[in-house]
């Protein structure tokens, strides 16, 4: 393993990781083999080329992707057009998945479900969601409670039910607060309104936080366990877009792409 490996740590600066790989060549490939070598040499490789989050990274990263994070935004809202209630549930229920994992599992959750969303039972949803999600009973649980409110509540005419509200925050808040909905609180909540087409949501997950940490617009990246909390830092969120003049909604989708490297969802 790596880790048995003498390295003289001492001997080079933060920034020289790569250079240190390649000092104990001989003693590396003996120990983990090409192969693994290989894979290490581009661990290190990342590392090294890792760019700091600055100001002008963000701009230079908009301007690049501008085109693209606008393409996502019109599917999003593209989405909430389609006035199918059963798109809508199909996202919340992406939201439901997502939270303590990460979208790509999200994505593979409701590909496996999507067509029993609306009949399968909490066990039948457990047993296809085995092996796919980290969280198979928990989600399903989640699920088979939020659709048994939601169709108490509003018949699953979630359009209707979203769009009933004036107010932007009691929107939030209904999703985010309301027992009987499960899995969301307020940054799945945000992100499922993103998700569907509204704007002016933050979506405070752990890239988010951490590059306003890096930037300086906050002192601690840990999520913000209450609302208030969350309201004060989608303000500072708000405020940073604002001085860069770049549009609040794709600012989210430029800083989560730096960290991820990717534009989803």
């Amino acid at each position: 393993m790596l880790s048995k490996i003498a390295i003289p740590v001492s001997n080079f600066g933060k920034n020289n990781l790569y250079q240190m790989l390649h000092c104990c060549n001989n003693s590396l490939t003996k120990s983990v083999g090409k192969a693994e070598y290989s894979f290490w040499e581009k661990v290190f490789a990342s590392l090294k080329n890792k760019q700091q989050l600055t100001i002008e990274v963000v701009r230079e990263t908009y301007r690049e992707r501008q085109e693209a994070i606008r393409s996502r935004l019109a599917e999003f809202a593209a989405i909430w057009q389609a006035n199918d209630d059963s798109l809508l549930w199909q996202e919340l229920v992406f939201c439901i998945f997502t939270a303590n994992a990460s979208a790509r599992m999200g994505l593979r959750s409701v590909a496996a479900v999507k067509e029993h969303l609306l009949t399968a039972t909490q066990d039948e949803l457990a047993g296809i969601l085995n092996g796919v999600h980290r969280f198979p009973n928990a989600r399903a649980a989640y699920i088979a409670t939020t659709r048994e409110f939601l169709l108490t509540d509003c018949g699953l005419r979630l359009k209707e039910r979203l769009d009933g509200f004036s107010d932007s925050l009691a929107r939030r808040d209904w999703l985010a607060q309301t027992r009987q909905i499960k899995g969301l609180g307020y940054k799945e909540a945000s992100h499922f309104l993103r998700n569907i087409g509204y704007r002016g949501y933050a979506i405070l997950d752990k890239h988010i936080l951490n590059s306003m940490a890096e930037l300086g617009f906050i002192t601690d990246s840990k999520p913000p366990s209450n609302r208030t909390r969350y309201l004060a830092t989608e303000e500072v969120l708000k405020q940073f877009a604002a001085e860069l003049k770049i549009d609040f909604d794709e600012l989210d989708l430029v800083l989560w792409s730096i960290k991820t490297g990717e534009i989803l969802k």
